[in-house]
Order: structure tokens, then sequence, then C-alpha cells
């Protein structure tokens, strides 16, 4: 038989242990080398009636690693140890508390800076195509701007594209010359429309800068025309008056197309430039209406284009305009006799011209009140145009001068005041065969005007 066991006559007091944990002793534990030791069963002795002695082991008390129960079997722990085996495990290599965002991209913070400012843009677009590369290869911030800088440069470059083919620098380089200009004016940035005082009130010898004043009142000069002239080497005092004469006098029709409004004391003038201003890359010739002593004056504006004129005046003076450059270029040889094949081939111009007048004087429609006046010119000129083809095949001089003198009375400018006074415009004619608007006995002349 199994002995009975006798209780002790000690009361059973279970041990009761006050575990006290901490953050700081839990990592002091963890951090420490080799596995935690737990502490060693605890055992009671207690006797038998027949004096023999038992070891119980008394289990652990409960705690927050040891539930409640019986104690586990022989040969396990009495719980698993509290934390892993092992030194502490660091934080992983990606992973920080306070996760810093991608860096933004440099190229394109310059590509956006130059976009802005339209400065370089050809620059700002290939920056910002570069950094768009960079960001998805690195992972970098700055799409946007990258994108933004590209659009706005691309911008730049069409508005420089567009201000070159519309001749925008030059007129900004003129701006700011006249702008940077004395407040007296300088002579090179006098422009088409300008009136103004020369210094000493002459308008010959050299000038270095000008008064500008309202054209409605009295002033030396009237700026009609500018242009360049090109070249490398000076062309000598000689060429260059040569080209200003040549240019000065076909451009100034465009500005004054009603030569009977110009003064018969008004002239043409220039300024043009000077050796040394050549070396310097002056090459602007200013071509201007003067007194023709030089010194008188002018009063109000001899103006007279599609700006100032309207659409009936205008229509009228473009097509006189045809007819006296035909006039124009007769021969220098003012006799037929001298040179008959010359003039023959003039008349073949002046025919050819009052044809092309004709038409551009049918081609507009006309307000009512010039509608007549204007048809009863075009049936002189085209009467003319017949004599003048004639002239053109004459086999002598004295069959020449019976056509051409029919001719040039068919348009006569006394034939074309009730026109003129129609549309509005100077019915009274130059007094000598200058300006286009008079005619002479003689082949070789200026002309006539309609």
């Amino acid at each position: 038989m199994r002995p009975a066991v006798r209780q002790s006559s000690v009361p059973r007091t279970p041990v009761l242990r006050r575990l006290s944990f901490s953050l700081s002793a839990v990592f002091h534990a963890v951090s420490r080398v080799g596995s935690a030791r737990l502490p060693p069963r605890r055992q009671r002795t207690t006797s038998s009636g027949q004096g023999a002695t038992q070891l119980v082991a008394i289990p652990p008390p409960p705690g927050p690693h040891q539930p409640e129960g019986p104690y586990p079997p022989p040969g396990q722990g009495p719980y698993p140890p509290p934390y892993p085996q092992g030194p502490y495990q660091t934080w992983g290599q990606g992973y920080s508390p306070y996760n810093r965002p991608a860096p933004f991209n440099g190229l394109a913070i310059s590509a956006l800076v130059l976009g802005i400012l339209c400065f370089l843009p050809a620059v700002g677009l290939v920056l910002g195509i570069v950094a768009l590369v960079q960001i998805r290869k690195r992972g970098e911030r700055g799409t946007a701007m990258a994108v933004t800088g590209m659009v706005m440069s691309t911008l730049g470059i069409a508005v420089f594209v567009l201000a070159l083919a519309t001749g925008g620098p030059r007129e900004f380089w003129d701006g700011f010359k006249e702008g940077a200009g004395t407040s007296t004016g300088s002579a090179f940035s006098l422009r088409k429309g300008d009136c103004f005082d020369a210094p000493g009130g002459s308008l010959e010898g050299t000038a270095y800068d000008v008064d500008k004043v309202p054209c409605a009142g009295r002033h030396d000069a009237e700026v009609f025309a500018d242009f360049r002239m090109s070249g490398g080497n000076y062309p000598g005092d000689s060429g260059v008056v040569d080209a200003a004469d040549t240019r000065c006098y076909a451009l100034r029709a465009s500005y004054a197309m009603d030569a009977w409004a110009v003064p018969d004391d008004v002239d043409v003038y220039y300024f043009t430039p000077t050796r040394e201003s050549w070396s310097g890359g002056d090459r602007a010739v200013t071509c201007m209406f003067g007194n023709t002593d030089g010194k008188s004056g002018l009063t109000g504006s001899l103006r007279r284009d599609a700006l100032t004129l309207n659409a009936d005046q205008t229509a009228y003076l473009r097509a006189a305009d045809v007819l006296n450059q035909a006039m124009d270029t007769a021969p220098d040889k003012a006799y037929v006799e001298d040179d008959l094949p010359g003039h023959k081939a003039w008349a073949v111009r002046v025919s050819g011209a009052l044809d092309e007048q004709a038409r551009l004087l049918r081609g507009h429609g006309w307000s009512p009140a010039a509608g007549k006046p204007v048809a009863a010119l075009v049936e002189d000129i085209e009467a003319s145009r017949k004599e003048w083809t004639k002239a053109a095949a004459a086999p002598d001089a004295d069959t020449f001068y019976a056509h051409y003198e029919k001719g040039l009375k068919l348009i006569e400018p006394s034939r074309t005041v009730t026109a003129r006074k129609v549309l509005g415009l100077a019915t009274t004619p130059p007094s000598d065969g200058t300006n286009g608007g008079g005619q002479g006995d003689e082949p070789g002349g200026s002309g006539a005007e309609v």
C-alpha cells in the first residue's frame, strides 16, 4: 500500500513575490549577453507518519508571466523566456522615426527661374528636359517646376522669334537710342513724321543735335523718310550724297502723296553719315523737307499719306503716282531729234502707266459725288494712252511730236481740277514742272499729273 502522506503541522502559507517591472529593467535584461536564468524551484520538506521525508515542490506564485494552475511537468521551465535570446536588434535600414522627404532637383529650380524671367529661354528649355530625366532616375521632386519652366521657356522662344520676324529688336534699339539722347534730341534719333529746329536755324553744315518741336507750328524741317546704307568701307562724301539724293527723292512721294500740296519753296534735305560716324557704325540717312533757302522754315505738316487721307483720296493719289513715275523717266536729251529711240522707249513706259492708272481708277469704289468726275478723267486717260502708243511707234521725230502733244494735252493738270476739288485735294498745281505737278513744252520735262 501506498503510505498516506501526513500533512505538516505547519500551515502552508503561499509565498508571494512582488514583481516589479520597469522599462529600463526590461531593456537592461534584454541587453545582457547569454540567456536569462530562471530562479530555482523552492522546495519544502514534509514528514510522513513513518518518519520518512518527502520533497514536495512548491509552484511559483502567479505573476504576469505565469498563469495560475498546476506546476508544469518536470523538464520544462515554468514559463518561456520573456524576451528573445541574443543582443538587441536595431532599426531597419530604410526607416527612421521622422522620415525625411526627397530633395528638389536643382536643375528643375533653374529651369523654372529662367522660364519666369524669360532669360536665355533656350537654356531654360534644355535644363527642364535634363531635370525630368534626373528626377525619374533619382526619385527627386520638382517635376512640376521643370515642366512649368519648359513651357515658359518655349513661350519665350516663340516671342523672340516673332520679334525677329517683325523687326522688334530694331525698333527697341531705336527707341532706346531716342530715349537715351539728350533733352534736345539727337540728330540720329529723328524718325519719319518728326519736325525739328536745327541749331542756328540752318539745315546746312554738320549737325550733332536738334530740338524736336510740334509740326503744327513753325519749324525748320520735317522728316519724311529714313533708311540705312550698306557696305563696309566709307564710300566717300560724294558716294554718300549720291545715295541720299537718289533715295530721298524717290521716297518723298510716299509721304507727301499730293504733290500739289507741297509749296514751291520746299526742297529736299538729308542728314548723312560722316567719315568719323561711319567708322562707329553709323549708316543712317534721314530725309527731310525744308525751305529752299535753308533758313525760312515751314509751317504745318506736309504729310499726306494713308494715315492722314481718306480712302478716295488715297486711291486717287496712288493712281496718279503711277503716271508721275513714268513721266520722270524721260531721256536726258530734251529734243527728240537728238534721241528718237530713247523718247520712243519713254513713250512705251508712259503708255503702260496710263493703262495701269485707268485700271486703278476704274477698280475703286468711289463715293457718289466723286464717281462722275473720276469717270470723265478715266476717259481722258484712255484717249491719251492711245496717242502715247502711236508716239512710241513713230517713224520720225515729227510724227512723235504730233502724237506726244495730243497725248500730253489730254492729261494736263487743268483737266484734273474738278475731280480734285470733289475729293478735297489741293487744286492749285505747282507753278513749275517740279514735284510731278507741271508740264513742259518740250519732252523730257517732269510731265503731268492727274
